[in-house]
């Protein structure tokens, strides 16, 4: 699967900064997102790549986290790692990464 893949959906490929409590950690993640019209918030979500100083520091337990890209940054919250030790991110409303305005983007 090439960066281009996903061309038809909001999200972001690449480094970020990742910051747990007071420490900032340089990370790959792979996000996205979408609106949601029920409850009328952007949902943003995707895994970060295993790091394991994240494994260490995150001890497989949720944490409130701040996740810097080129693009932006967001609060969100760090939960459950898959078997490859692939932390879940998510948030709601502004992502950190860009969003594109048109109604087509949004369902429109």
């Amino acid at each position: 699967m090439s960066e281009h893949d996903d061309d038809h959906e909001d999200g972001y490929r690449g480094p970020a900064t990742l910051v747990v409590g007071d420490t900032e950690l340089a990370v790959e993640v792979q996000l996205r997102g979408h609106f949601q019209p029920i409850d009328g918030y952007y949902h943003w979500y995707g895994r970060v790549k295993a790091d394991e100083r994240l494994s260490s520091l995150a001890g497989g337990k949720k944490h409130k986290v701040e996740i810097r890209t080129p693009q932006g940054s967001a609060r969100g919250e760090i939960s459950d790692p898959d078997p490859w030790d692939r932390y879940r991110v998510m948030g709601t409303s502004t992502p950190p990464f860009s969003v594109p305005t048109s109604l087509e983007a949004i369902g429109g």
